[in-house]
């Protein structure tokens, strides 16, 4: 079905939760697995009708966050969420204990169990209050940074638009469109400062509530981290200082040099080439067309997945006023298909888009029909493996999207990936720090960000951009306020796909069929797991990257 197709109605919370009461008790009372079974299905319909029209009143309150009516609808489902939640736990609970859970296992997976009773840690009735005060502060900030509107040059940018202007090939372009950013920032800083500070204090209480020492523990069981905990991220991250930071920082010495610098600032950070980045060739419609001819290329699989996204309008691309920056991939349950949103504006970010999101939705497409929705979702950073190993399978496609400059882009792509890994490191130890400490002031996290930028990026100058140079650079990072600890999914994530993108230098189709199974294994298999049956190196063990680093370098200096 067509995206402008689908019809929105408010769920009846009433009668949901009316209908939870129901199956619990049917689970409780049931004589057999089968019967069990069956409850397990009218939540996963319940569940799935519910999150269908969630998903609707998000895509199209992001599209156009000024609309009253989807406004009205997210904020209902801001405080719909946790009260029904309190339900669902209910029916869980009954699930977990079952007398037939041996049998049940057999059709599900004990990883359905377990994961059931590591969502369970994470909720109760008392933490309700500040579950909708959480929800609604985050998309308080999200339609802050949507509502911004920068003078340029005769016209109105928004957080978005203004990106192409941060790359210029001029480097004075460059510093006037950080500094015109950098107002708007300054601007709202006492706004960003409070919202922060909410938010710290409102997830430290839910985790005291819930019996954890402090939010650390409590966001990783939000986001079903199964087979790993802070300590092996920690042996990651001081990984990356080790080995990586040392190269990037070499890389960073050879981006100056080829854009005419003595050394790379702020302002230079996304600026790889003396005439500009690489941009794609044509517009919105014809890089969706080169993006049907690679996929196609790719396999019947790919092909048809792409196909199927664009009968079915299951894009919305453009940037425009009023819509929430950034991208995502969701998926729409019901309608079976995922449903990709972003923000082009004329940079190559536009092209990793149609392959980074492509990514997270042909895993969904494949995934569709798996009737126990649970099964069919993984953890977030095998997610983003999905996603950043299909922007280097892309490779072999790029002339299609940058024509004479494709080497420039894969020069681009590669090096930003390893430049990457550090600063969503940085972003992650930043979290990490906070939410040990959530007594610290606002100056107070600033200097942290600060002295984790020298810890990562000690190449980095911010010359006269005061709301940077002050440590205020964390607040534009929307992960850090909306989606807490999920950021070194992407760092795990890069890794392996770098990994992936090795492989496919020697033999692309049987690396790729490799990446297939991979994607077809996600939801019911851990990160640890799918890592190993992909015979592919874990991110936590020792020297994970210094191949890889040494690898890229030779390629690109």
């Amino acid at each position: 079905m067509k995206f402008s197709q689908m019809q929105y109605e408010r769920p009846d919370l009433q009668e949901l939760t009316q209908g939870y009461e129901q199956v619990t008790q049917a689970f409780l009372n049931a004589r057999s697995a089968s019967e069990q079974m069956d409850c397990i299905l009218r939540h996963e319909e319940m569940m799935g009708q519910y999150q269908t029209m969630s998903t609707l009143a998000f895509i199209r309150h992001s599209i156009h966050t000024a609309d009253e009516f989807y406004e009205q609808e997210h904020r209902f489902f801001n405080e719909a969420s946790p009260e029904l939640q309190a339900y669902v736990q209910q029916f869980q609970q009954a699930v977990v204990q079952s007398k037939f859970r041996r049998e049940l296992e057999k059709d599900l997976g004990k990883l359905f169990f377990r994961d059931m009773e590591l969502s369970l840690k994470t909720f109760s009735p008392e933490i309700m209050d500040l579950l909708k005060e959480e929800n609604n502060l985050t998309t308080e900030y999200e339609k802050l940074l949507a509502s911004a509107k920068i003078p340029w040059d005769g016209q109105e940018l928004n957080l978005s638009s203004i990106i192409k202007y941060q790359q210029s090939g001029d480097r004075r372009v460059r510093k006037q469109a950080w500094q015109k950013t950098a107002e708007f920032f300054s601007e709202h800083a006492g706004q960003l400062d409070e919202l922060f500070d909410r938010l710290v204090k409102n997830r430290d209480e839910q985790a005291k509530t819930l019996g954890y020492a402090n939010f650390i523990g409590l966001a990783y069981d939000r986001l079903g981290r199964n087979c790993y905990q802070p300590d092996e991220v920690k042996i990651f991250r001081e990984q990356i200082v080790k080995d990586l930071v040392p190269v990037t920082e070499k890389m960073r010495e050879h981006q100056a040099q080829r854009v005419g610098l003595t050394h790379i600032g702020f302002v230079d950070v996304n600026a790889y080439f003396p005439d500009g980045n690489p941009k794609p060739k044509g517009d919105t419609a014809a890089l969706v067309q080169a993006a049907q001819k690679m996929y196609d290329e790719m396999g019947s699989v790919t092909g048809e997945f792409f196909r199927f996204m664009r009968e079915n309008e299951l894009f919305d691309l453009e940037s425009k006023p009023n819509k929430q920056g950034g991208g995502y991939c969701t998926e729409l349950t019901r309608y079976q298909c995922p449903f990709i949103f972003s923000n082009f504006n004329g940079t190559l970010g536009d092209v990793d888009v149609l392959t980074h999101e492509a990514g997270h939705a042909l895993e969904s497409y494949l995934l569709r029909e798996v009737k126990i929705r649970e099964n069919a979702q993984c953890t977030m950073e095998t997610a983003e493996v999905h996603s950043m190993s299909m922007e280097l399978f892309a490779r072999p496609w790029s002339h299609l999207f940058f024509g004479e400059d494709t080497q420039k882009f894969h020069t681009y792509q590669l090096e930003s990936a390893l430049n990457f890994i550090p600063y969503g490191c940085m972003v992650d130890e930043f979290q990490h720090v906070v939410y040990a400490k959530p007594e610290l002031s606002p100056k107070e996290r600033k200097d942290v960000w600060l002295e984790l930028e020298k810890k990562y990026r000690p190449w980095l100058d911010f010359e006269d951009l005061e709301f940077f140079r002050d440590g205020g650079g964390y607040q534009r990072q929307h992960h850090i306020y909306s989606f807490p600890f999920y950021y070194i999914d992407y760092c795990l994530a890069q890794t392996v796909a770098l990994e992936f993108w090795s492989a496919s230098k020697k033999d692309w189709n049987e690396a790729f069929e490799r990446y297939l199974a991979f994607l077809r294994a996600s939801g019911d298999h851990t990160f640890v797991q799918v890592i190993e049956q992909a015979g592919l190196k874990l991110p936590f063990r020792p020297n994970c990257l210094e191949g890889l680093s040494r690898e890229i370098l030779d390629g690109t200096i």
